[in-house]
């Protein structure tokens, strides 16, 4: 589904992975970086290049509102509105085309499944990370600690 939709994205100009923070900015607009972030799930980092590429193209801008000068709210533009409408016929057509032959309740069971599965993921990445006071760790990290195992090896 992801490609699917990606492939209809790129007519349009936008990556996939602006698809997600447009779409929660179409519903809660004028979010803080870090909301937008964890609302999304994504890390700090991937957000803020998403923002700086999105505001590049004029999708974006980033506010301050007045008597908090702390925090930098985000806010789609004219033209990151006017995506909207051109974007989620795309959307839909990708979720039309992905459930085709099947029938209403196979749909309704997959979804329950699948939400299910999520929810029980959720639940353990959590636990994980709360009970054992751990932070995911970057993608950085991860590679210096592949690179550190592999010189070990040699």
């Amino acid at each position: 589904m992801e490609r699917s939709l990606q492939i209809r994205l790129i007519d349009h100009s936008v990556s996939f992975g602006h698809w997600s923070f447009l779409r929660i900015l179409w519903e809660h607009d004028g979010l803080t970086q870090r909301e937008l972030s964890e609302t999304a799930g994504m890390s700090a980092p991937t957000t803020l290049a998403a923002i700086r590429a999105m505001e590049s193209l004029g999708y974006v801008e980033r506010k301050q509102k007045s008597g908090n000068r702390k925090n930098v709210y985000l806010y789609l533009t004219d033209s990151g509105k006017a995506l909207k409408t051109t974007l989620l016929p795309l959307a839909e057509e990708v979720n039309a085309l992905a459930v085709q032959g099947l029938s209403v309740q196979e749909v309704l069971i997959a979804r329950k499944v699948l939400a299910k599965v999520i929810e029980n993921l959720a639940m353990d990445e959590q636990e994980l990370l709360h009970s054992e006071n751990r932070k995911v760790p970057s993608t950085r990290h991860l590679a210096r600690l592949r690179l550190a195992d592999e010189a070990d090896e040699v």
